[in-house]
């Protein structure tokens, strides 16, 4: 019998776990429960065309129902794995069927904007996706970015404050990536020109970024608040046609510019790594730093070039927080969304894709506490705000398993030495 491989392994005990999470969901969600209760799903939100209206449904058979396709699906995805198959489409829908299950469950008697709830966590995706590419961009190179926080957040202050003085969301948008390029620059040059410890190095920059903004919010932006700190906001664009499509329309072709310089972002950087002879550089210098040399590769100039533009994507998902959402600049308003995109990034196992996949998740257990919070739920409140962080964590150490990093990555490169 052929020994199974450590990525099948880890495979295996993916779909285990799936497995019985499926079967607890079913009979937990649905055979053991008593409600007689109605949950009532809602698929509208503005005038798009309408495929169904609402959906009502006993919650019991709700639960019952998608427990029992996680079940099916965790099966077929097993029956696929020892076929030798990809599992990824029947694995996708065993965890959407534990889920859905979980809220016909958890939202008995209740309704549930269920577009509306889309296209929350999509909105809160956005500065994870765009730290987790900064993540990618950086970390394939061979550079550990822990400063995607401080690039983050410096984004956001730097967008927000320059789109209050001269009321413009389309210079908010501009110096952003200026800002977190400054803060990718100074890790480019403590990090591969003198080889200062990469770890340390990024919580240092986070620090300093955390207290330079908070020194500037409470001397200029509280005192002066309305010319520094009351900036106009992006307004959504409806992209014709596409944004009447039943569900899908509203949740990804009714968003502002920002939103839709990510989707570029992502088939951008995607494309280019894996396409380009760019991106078979960066990934050299990121795997094999000396063979690249060797080949007439410069491997610090592309790490510092390719680390400066990760913190340009990282300083525009900061523009996010301000000229994307509320406008004003808040203190510490990026709240660890930068330590979560390094979380997306290891869960999507440092490729976009799987970067965005992971933001994603995060992005739709943050809006699911925030929804459930609001209509009312039988689990207490503490812990529907530990959901988000719960899913980081468990995605890290639980699903991800042992997952490898690009093998120089956090190593300084002098040349003549070998690694």
């Amino acid at each position: 019998m052929k020994a199974l491989s450590a990525a099948e392994r880890r495979r295996r005990r993916t779909l285990f776990v799936m497995a019985i999470l499926a079967v607890l969901s079913t009979l937990i969600f649905g055979l053991f429960q008593k409600s007689g209760q109605n949950v009532t799903y809602g698929f509208t939100l503005d005038k798009e065309w309408v495929l169904i209206q609402q959906w009502v449904i006993s919650s019991r058979t709700a639960s019952l129902l998608f427990g029992v396709i996680s079940v099916l699906a965790s099966a077929v995805a097993f029956l696929q794995f020892r076929a030798g198959r990809t599992i990824g489409l029947a694995s996708g829908i065993g965890s959407a069927g534990i889920m859905m299950s979980f809220l016909s469950w958890a939202a008995a008697g209740k309704f549930i904007p269920f577009t509306g709830l889309l296209q929350g966590a999509l909105l809160l995706s956005v500065p994870l996706i765009f730290g987790s590419m900064a993540g990618v961009l950086s970390e394939r190179s061979g550079v550990v970015n822990i400063a995607i926080e401080g690039q983050l957040l410096a984004g956001a202050f730097v967008s927000g404050v320059v789109a209050s003085l001269t009321h413009s969301t389309f210079l908010g948008l501009v110096v952003a990536p200026l800002a977190g390029c400054l803060i990718s620059t100074l890790l480019a040059v403590f990090a591969i020109n003198f080889s200062i410890d990469q770890i340390i190095l990024g919580f240092v920059l986070n620090v300093l970024v955390y207290g330079i903004t908070d020194f500037l919010y409470k001397k200029l932006l509280i005192p002066y608040q309305s010319t520094w700190n009351s900036g106009p906001t992006l307004a959504a664009i409806k992209i014709p046609l596409l944004w009447k499509i039943p569900i899908v329309g509203p949740i990804l072709f009714d968003q502002s510019i920002i939103v839709y310089l990510m989707y570029g972002v992502i088939f951008f950087i995607n494309f280019s790594l894996f396409k380009t002879k760019w991106g078979l550089r960066t990934r050299a210098v990121g795997e094999h730093p000396t063979a690249a040399d060797s080949v007439g590769i410069k491997v610090n100039r592309l790490r510092f070039m390719n680390v400066m533009i990760a913190g340009m994507v990282a300083g525009l998902g900061g523009a996010y927080f301000t000229v994307g959402g509320v406008g004003a600049f808040n203190k510490e308003m990026t709240a660890g969304k930068g330590f979560i995109a390094l979380a997306a990034l290891i869960f999507g196992r440092w490729t976009p894709w799987g970067a965005v996949s992971a933001a994603l998740l995060f992005g739709f257990a943050d809006n699911l506490q925030s929804v459930l919070g609001i209509i009312g739920t039988p689990i207490p409140s503490e812990f529907m705000l530990m959901v988000p962080y719960l899913a980081t964590v468990i995605a890290v150490t639980g699903f991800v398993g042992r997952v490898r990093a690009p093998a120089a990555d956090g190593t300084p490169y002098k040349r003549g030495e070998s690694h």
